[in-house]
């Protein structure tokens, strides 16, 4: 092989990465170049490499569920997840994904796991790919009306009606929903299936965003970096302020101070 400039090594491997063909092959023959800056390279697209294969590996393992329904004849498989049971304000959020067999988008994952620019990244790239994604909000003041778990599975439920496509198959995180179709409640679900991960990164962006939107109307409450959970910062200012209509008054730090 004609010896490359260190530009050149990279440039080609770019091309290469992007067409699918010979990059491994052309590692090899790298291998052979005996300078330390392609040696870094090589040592660095092999990292790369070993990385994106793991992801391939988990993303298949998350597969389980969808290709267990799939060999069913289940064509439409709609993964659902809720964000937001815990918070001292806010809504509920809940999303309900369906993607294409054979969609594969690097990363997904529990959206505990992920840091807030990944998800966001991820989120985008799900909207983009889905063939379908489904929301459902349940607000604070309905929360406090028919209790949390409740309001949890009524926003899950509008989250699939939402769905511009009707799922044939439900995989749903620990959950059972009052709905003619078959499901699969599935414990820790978002760590175990790619739908229901999906869904959980949907559900997670979207309710983050609508938290730091509510930081406009509510600033002293630092609903942009709480998210409306009850950290030292938040009760502080519940204590000085009083709650609003975005708080959970059946909760009980909130509850407390609304009997101030």
């Amino acid at each position: 092989m004609m010896k490359l400039t260190i530009k050149e090594i990279e440039n080609k491997l770019l091309e290469l990465k992007e067409s699918g063909e010979r990059l491994q092959e052309f590692l090899e023959e790298l291998g052979k170049d005996g300078r330390a800056g392609v040696q870094k390279i090589i040592s660095r697209h092999e990292k790369e490499l070993k990385s994106a294969r793991l992801l391939k590996e988990k993303y298949e393992e998350m597969l389980i569920f969808e290709r267990e329904w799939t060999n069913q004849g289940k064509s439409l498989i709609a993964g659902i997840d809720e964000v937001g049971r815990g918070p001292l304000a806010g809504p509920v959020v809940a999303a309900a994904v369906i993607l294409a067999p054979g969609t594969y988008i690097p990363g997904i994952n529990d959206s505990k796991m992920l840091s807030e620019q990944r998800r966001e990244e991820l989120y985008e790239k799900i909207l983009n790919q889905a063939i379908a994604v489904g929301l459902g909000l349940v607000s604070a003041p309905e929360i406090d009306r028919i209790n949390i778990y409740q309001a949890s599975k009524k926003a899950m439920v509008k989250a699939v009606r939402a769905l511009k496509k009707e799922p044939d198959h439900l995989l749903i995180d620990a959950m059972e929903l009052p709905l003619p179709i078959t499901q699969t409640k599935i414990i820790k679900g978002d760590a175990k299936s790619v739908s229901i991960a999906a869904a959980s990164i949907v559900a997670k962006v979207t309710r983050d965003r609508y938290m730091k939107e509510l930081h406009g109307k509510y600033p002293q409450y630092l609903f942009h970096k709480n998210m409306g959970y009850g950290t030292k910062d938040h009760l502080q200012a519940l204590d000085e302020h009083g709650p609003v209509e975005e708080h959970r008054r059946s909760f009980s730090p909130v509850q407390q101070g609304t009997l101030l």
